[in-house]
């Protein structure tokens, strides 16, 4: 079989785990491709060349037979009549959504004459690469265009979408290690989930945390929304939002004055003990209630309920770091985990990302050695100043190639991307399944194959199981995946002559993607997981695993560090969210322990100006954008809902399921109103991932989200967002509202 159509393809003889019947028909197993903790295995069944349905594996030990809400009707997606299934020329003005079809041949040419242009005219940093997760796979994900766009010579994007804080927080004070298995929960005598609905989001771990309620252990969530998952717990934790560092620190207060920490682990263990518990001397329950909006009293007992029930579990979630102390509150909490001594048992400690445990070799992912000195680093979350010249750049971005993204939901600033999309001058290639309305925009589209038509290699950040994806059907139309795109666009260029590295198989890359001889990957060749479809790595059983009961830790002193030596280098990000840049150091100290600061200059007066925190929360049915059309999913799409406390829709007079206009200094949107109590007073919450063109005002949350990011790891700071919201007047109706 070969995967992906022309190109260097790759022989790889039959699909992975896949089975047939007399009749004709074959089931097939494959991989979810999104950016989701489970990374599901997958059972497809196919018959004549056409996929009749998904199911999950029930022999996975992880996915258990079940799929999410967002993917059980996955083969809807791979057979939608709305499909981009073949290359495409914009004829209408950018946004009409006007195109012709071309070949591929026309599209390459095209590229190649219009990208060479712009590279001898202004400069090679000229061209900007936008792309993030939506695939997750080694071959086709994060780094599948790296090698191409290091040795065009393009910008570097810099692409902190997501764990770019809580991952290097997590990093500077327990080093890189994967922590707590996500299956050892089901060992733990109580849980804690911080900053994560995992009812939601990761359901397949909700497997093991019901296991371990079953067994007797309670479970706290720390959130300021009565999310699904809250509604499961038997303690649910509502601090403000953005104000996670100050209740853990109240917290670390708690431990240290009441005699709570465990002294023999801590002191074998870690480092910065007095430090921190000096530090953490300036956050007594009653400084920690003020500030998170939380009773005194909650934090006392959140504290004492840490440290009485052993062993303890704890999950970040990612909604932690989005916030500009969002790092700061991950670097704390995890010093919790060891105050505590919860890593002396099984079940016990911290799981930030189980990713850290695959021996991913990015060096070979990204080819940085192509990078030339001094190329410019560019943060794609700021793409809307960065394309509309609110950012002054020397040479401006002259062509945009986006791909495994949908910048126009994902970037903060909404309405200045879309200006930025919409720029005459701007050459915008779009690689996509579907019309997105950033592709809406773009000057050449071209068509992108979905998961069940290519071969990857899939890792996951919330599990410990590695996995082959082989193509259930051949691509439809003339779709072609991501590496097969890049290997055409290396040959159209003429950069494949002095790169062949450029025109890697798919299976070469799979080969050089991993460190085949790591302990990690002990007992697992490629070619047995190409058989077998799944193996777990050689990390420990979950029901054994105690990966720091000695108390050593994966950092520069071999012990947990609450004073991070890491900080004296600076302001920086990990290395592989620059595609190999090492530090990224921008000269701004680290404190080298967490600390909570109030928010200054424009946050402050957003502050002032607009009395409602907003969170922005992900959604039960859709992936950031991805499903967020409402079509091609297993139900429609969720209306722009904003979720208000009954008091203070009193207090405005709005009704539930009024229409309402959210408003700040970026923009104005509709939404219909939901009052309750899912959210606390003075808080407000709407789902992140729709699309414009189905909302009312044609905006979505992220054009009231500005394009900042926090301290630590430059992760986006949406939840620091503030808004007003008042009623709809009959007299303005729905037109003209989505930007002030």
């Amino acid at each position: 079989m070969m995967i992906g159509p022309g190109g260097a393809g790759t022989d790889v003889g039959g699909s992975a785990g896949g089975s047939a019947a007399g009749d004709g028909r074959r089931t097939v197993r494959n991989a979810c491709p999104h950016d989701c903790p489970d990374t599901c295995a997958m059972l497809t069944h196919v018959e004549q060349d056409r996929i009749i349905g998904v199911a999950g594996d029930p022999e996975h030990p992880f996915t258990r037979g079940s799929l999410c809400a967002k993917v059980r009707n996955y083969e809807r997606r791979v057979h939608h009549p709305g499909r981009i299934l073949h290359p495409l020329r914009r004829v209408g003005a950018k946004g009409e959504g006007r195109f012709a079809r071309i070949t591929w041949n026309e599209a390459l040419v095209e590229i190649a004459e219009r990208l060479g242009a712009i590279a001898a005219r202004r400069g090679s940093e000229a061209i900007l690469p936008c792309s993030y997760l939506g695939q997750q796979g080694l071959v086709n994900g994060l780094h599948c265009g790296d090698p191409f766009f290091n040795a065009l010579g393009a910008s570097i994007a810099e692409r902190t979408f997501c764990n770019s804080g809580a991952g290097l927080a997590h990093n500077m004070v327990l080093g890189p290690t994967a922590g707590l298995d996500a299956e050892s929960f089901a060992h733990a005598r109580h849980i804690v989930l911080w900053g994560c609905n995992i009812v939601a989001t990761g359901p397949h771990h909700w497997h093991f945390i019901s296991e371990a309620r079953r067994r007797g252990a309670k479970l706290t969530v720390i959130d300021p929304r009565l999310s699904r998952t809250a509604r499961k717990a038997d303690t649910h934790v509502q601090p403000l939002p953005g104000t996670d560092c100050a209740l853990a620190l109240g917290v670390i207060h708690v431990l240290f004055r009441d005699g709570l920490v465990d002294e023999e682990f801590t002191r074998r263990s870690a480092i910065g003990i007095d430090e921190l518990a000096e530090r953490a001397r300036d956050w007594p329950p009653e400084v920690a209630g003020r500030v998170t909006g939380l009773a005194a009293g909650e934090i006392v007992a959140l504290a004492q309920a840490l440290a009485a029930a052993q062993p303890l579990a704890m999950r970040l979630g990612v909604a932690l770091e989005r916030q500009e102390n969002g790092g700061d509150a991950v670097r704390a909490i995890c010093a919790i985990s060891v105050l505590t001594g919860s890593w002396r048992e099984v079940g016990g400690g911290i799981m930030q990302s189980a990713g850290r445990a695959f021996p991913i070799n990015r060096a070979a992912l990204t080819r940085a050695d192509l990078i030339r000195p001094g190329t410019r680093v560019l943060n794609l979350f700021e793409l809307g100043p960065l394309l509309t010249g609110e950012r002054s750049l020397e040479p401006p971005i002259e062509a945009l190639v986006v791909y495994n993204c949908n910048p126009l939901s994902a970037c903060g600033e909404q309405n200045k991307v879309l200006a930025g999309l919409a720029r005459s001058d701007l050459f915008l290639i779009v690689s996509e399944q579907f019309m997105t309305e950033t592709a809406e925009h773009a000057d050449i589209v071209l068509p992108a194959t979905t998961q069940l038509e290519q071969f990857d290699i899939m890792y996951s950040w919330g599990h410990f199981h590695l996995m082959a994806n082989l193509p259930a059907i051949e691509p439809l139309g003339e779709a072609v995946s991501n590496a097969e795109l890049f290997r055409r666009l290396a040959e159209a260029t003429g950069l494949a002559k002095a790169h062949p590295s450029l025109l890697r198989s798919d299976l070469e890359i799979a080969r050089e993607a991993l460190d085949w001889t790591h302990p990690a990957l002990a007992g697992i060749t490629l070619e047995a997981l190409l058989d077998k479809g799944s193996a777990r790595l050689a990390v420990g059983a979950a029901e054994t695993r105690l990966p720091h009961a000695d108390g050593r830790f994966p950092t520069p002193s071999g012990k947990a560090e609450f004073a991070s030596s890491l900080a004296a280098r600076g302001a920086f990000v990990m290395a592989h969210f620059r595609q190999g840049y090492e530090g990224g150091q921008d000269g701004t100290p680290v404190d080298p322990l967490p600390c909570h600061v109030e928010a200054g200059g424009a946050k402050r007066r957003d502050a002032e100006r607009h009395p409602f925190h907003l969170i922005s929360s992900k959604s039960h049915r859709f992936l950031n954008s991805c499903y967020g059309d409402g079509e091609a999913t297993a139900s429609s799409a969720e209306p722009l809902e904003i979720s208000i406390n009954e008091a203070d829709a009193q207090a405005l007079g709005i009704a539930d399921g009024s229409m309402v206009v959210v408003s700040n200094a970026l923009g104005e949107l509709i939404a219909v109103a939901r009052v309750g109590r899912l959210v606390r007073p003075g808080v407000v919450a709407m789902v992140h991932g729709h699309w414009r063109k189905r909302t009312t005002s044609g905006g979505t949350v992220s054009a009231l989200v500005r394009a900042s990011t926090a301290r630590t790891g430059k992760s986006p700071a949406v939840s620091d967002t503030r808004v007003s919201i008042r009623p709809l007047a009959e007299s303005e109706g729905g037109a003209g509202i989505a930007a002030s």
